[in-house]
C-alpha cells in the first residue's frame, strides 16, 4: 500500500465493502502455464494497474513462461475479498497491518509470500510551505482507514502537531488524540479524498497512490515517516495469497521476478517519486511479523 496501497496502509483498515471488481486489465495474453498447469493465467489484483511497471512485470513473467493478468481494483477494500473468493490468485497492494486487520476481521488467513517496498506517508499542503507554519486550530485531514489513520497520527505526533494520550501505537484512533495538548485539529476522510480536500483544510496526510493523481509531487511533503526504521516492518507492502498457496512455486517465482527485474523496480521507484524503499524481506519473516500484528490486532477488537 503505498501507504500500502498494511497500505497502504503501512498498517488497520475498514474492510469488507461490497465487492465490485474493476475492469480487468489484461496486459499480456500468452500461452505459458500459470499456477496450476498449462494454459492457465495467474490473476494478480492491484490498485493502480496503470502504473507502467506492471507492463514491464507481465513481460518479464512471460519471458519466464508465466502468463500474468493484472486485475485493477478501484479501492483498497476490494482485492482481499476477491482473493478470498478465488476471483484472483494473488494480490499486491497492502502492507502487513492492513492484511492483519482483514484476516482478524473476516476470519480469513491470507498469507504474505513476498515483499515489494515500504512507502513513506507524507503530509502535504497548498496553504503552507513548512510544517512550522501550521498553527493552533488548523485542520489536518488524515485517511480514515484504521491502519493508515494510526500511522498518520504517529506522523503528526512526530512533528509535534498533536499529542496521543497513550504515546501512540499502530492502533491509535482519533479518540486517542489529546485535543488540549494538540496544535492541530484532525479530521478523518476516505483515503482517496484527503488529497482533494486540500482546498478546504490546512494540510492533509495523503497515501502515495493519490499524491501524483492530485497534481502533487512527493518531494513537496512537509514531513513523512521513516521507512528505514525497524519498526516500519508492519508497513512493508506484500504479495498475498490464500494460505493453501503459500508454498506455490509459481507464485514464489513471480515474487522473485518482481524483486529482481530492474525495469520493474526502477519503475516502482519512479512512480513513487523515488520515495519508496525497496524490500526483499523473506516470506518466513513476513509471516512471523503478520502473526504478531494479528495477535495484537485481535487483542484490540
Amino acid at each position: 500500500m503505498k501507504n500500502s496501497s498494511l497500505k497502504n496502509s503501512s498498517l488497520k483498515k475498514s474492510l469488507l465493502a461490497a465487492l465490485a471488481l474493476g475492469a480487468s486489465v489484461t496486459l499480456l495474453a500468452g500461452c505459458a502455464g500459470g499456477a496450476g498447469g498449462d494454459d492457465e493465467t495467474v490473476k494478480i489484483g492491484v490498485v493502480g494497474a496503470s502504473d507502467p511497471y506492471w507492463a514491464d512485470y507481465t513481460e518479464a513473467a512471460a519471458e519466464e513462461g508465466i502468463t500474468v493478468e493484472v486485475v485493477d481494483f478501484a479501492d483498497y477494500n476490494q482485492p482481499n475479498p476477491a482473493l478470498t473468493n478465488g476471483d484472483i490468485d494473488i494480490n499486491q497492494f497492502q502492507h502487513l497491518v492492513y492484511l492483519a486487520d482483514y484476516n482478524v476481521s473476516s476470519g480469513e488467513d491470507l498469507t504474505p509470500v513476498g515483499a515489494t517496498a515500504i512507502y513513506p506517508l507524507g503530509l502535504y499542503s497548498t496553504k503552507v510551505t513548512d510544517v512550522a507554519d501550521l498553527g493552533k486550530g488548523d485542520t489536518v485531514a488524515v485517511p480514515n482507514d484504521a491502519s493508515n489513520l494510526a500511522r498518520a497520527l504517529l506522523v503528526l505526533q512526530s512533528a509535534d502537531l498533536l499529542t496521543l494520550k497513550d504515546g501512540g501505537t499502530i492502533f491509535s484512533t482519533l479518540d486517542d488524540v489529546d485535543t488540549e495538548k494538540s496544535l492541530v485539529t484532525v479530521t478523518a476522510l476516505e483515503p482517496s479524498l484527503t488529497a482533494t480536500s486540500l482546498p478546504d483544510v490546512d494540510a492533509a496526510i495523503i497515501n502515495n497512490d493519490f499524491v501524483e493523481k492530485a497534481g502533487l509531487k512527493f518531494e513537496d511533503a512537509l514531513i513523512k515517516d521513516d521507512p528505514s526504521d525497524e519498526s516500519a516492518l508492519p508497513y512493508v507492502n506484500v504479495f498475498a495469497v490464500r494460505a493453501e498457496d503459500k508454498d506455490n512455486e509459481t507464485y514464489a517465482k513471480l515474487v522473485d521476478i518482481f524483486q529482481t527485474t530492474t525495469a520493474v523496480t526502477d519503475g516502482l521507484l519512479e512512480v513513487s517519486g523515488n520515495s519508496a524503499v525497496l524490500a526483499t524481506t523473506p516470506p518466513a519473516d513476513l509471516q512471523s511479523a503478520l502473526a504478531t500484528v494479528e495477535k495484537d490486532t485481535a487483542a484490540q477488537k
